[in-house]
């Protein structure tokens, strides 16, 4: 079974700076994408930023220029740098990915738990 494990969330205040991580473990034959998304209380998860096995990457346009992603993918994980914070980014994150796993017909999603991102002064 695949699983992601995320870190780095926490608070911090407006204009600052945190850096989350997400770690896929398990038999993976293939990732094909990884991502962030978020989740405000009251809101609907949204796409912040993604990355393909290929390199691509795309963003919210909330956060373009503020956040980078980058992605690991021999060694199976990957960072959302996240600077000049503000308390509008103020959410659970998840991690997601698109994998392969060893044996499986077909390719699955896979989320983590997620971790909270507290902006406020």
């Amino acid at each position: 079974q695949v699983q992601l494990a995320e870190s780095g969330g926490g608070l911090t205040q407006p204009g600052g700076s945190l850096t989350l991580s997400c770690a896929a473990s398990g038999m993976i034959t293939k990732l094909y994408a990884m991502a962030w998304y978020r989740q405000a209380p009251g809101s609907q998860r949204e796409l912040v930023a993604s990355v393909t096995i290929s390199g691509e990457t795309d963003y919210l346009d909330a956060v373009r220029g503020r956040f980078t992603i980058s992605a690991y993918n021999h060694e199976n994980r990957m960072n959302l740098q996240m600077n000049i914070l503000k308390p509008e980014d103020t959410a659970v994150y998840y991690c997601y990915a698109r994998a392969r796993e060893f044996a499986a017909q077909t390719d699955q999603d896979y989320w983590g738990e997620g971790t909270l991102v507290t902006v406020s002064a």
